[in-house]
């Protein structure tokens, strides 16, 4: 969009329709928001991450038998280190404050898998919803590392984000989603 003029249908990162995009400029170029003129509230964020294997390996992981070590201790250390480090591996995300983050899991036999949950605290001026979902992948792809030895099939899967609050956008909640126990 280099040196274009947005038309009448679209403006400053708008489409007409849709919702502002925020990270673009007036002239479509990408830009780091501006938060400076917002109010702190405490915002918090929930994640969720699904890794698919083979029921041996879930047996294994739950069980603590893996040769690497302890990988639910690894993965929630993994999962808490990169929320904290979000904003240096994704390049718009300003620099928060974190609060909270807390990184859960829950085996599920029957679908042969491994439910990450994280969730992510905040009293800023932007929100936490990247940071939880950075945690829910790194603490997924820690689970990976640690089990690769006996089972390289696995599939991380389904990362997403489950509810928000705060701010100036309010609330959310996914539709559909389990409540966690």
């Amino acid at each position: 969009m280099r040196g274009k003029k947005p038309s009448s249908k679209q403006s400053a990162g708008r489409v007409a329709g849709k919702p502002e995009l925020t990270h673009l400029d007036e002239r479509g170029r990408i830009r780091m928001v501006d938060v400076g003129g917002k109010a702190v509230t405490r915002r918090e964020a929930v994640a969720r991450a699904t890794v698919r294997m083979a029921p041996a390996t879930l047996d294994a992981i739950v069980g603590g038998r893996l040769a690497k070590g302890e990988a639910l201790a690894a993965a929630r250390v993994a999962g808490i280190m990169a929320a904290k480090r979000t904003h240096e591996l994704i390049p718009l995300c300003h620099q928060i404050p974190l609060e909270v983050i807390e990184v859960d899991f829950k085996p599920d036999g029957a679908g042969s898998s491994l439910q990450i949950q994280a969730r992510a605290v905040t009293s800023a001026k932007t929100g936490v919803e990247m940071e939880a979902m950075v945690a829910v992948s790194a603490a997924a792809l820690a689970i990976y590392d640690m089990a690769k030895a006996i089972d390289r099939a696995m599939v991380v899967d389904g990362i997403r984000l489950i509810s928000k609050s705060g701010g100036r956008s309010g609330e959310f909640r996914r539709p559909g989603e389990p409540p966690w126990e």
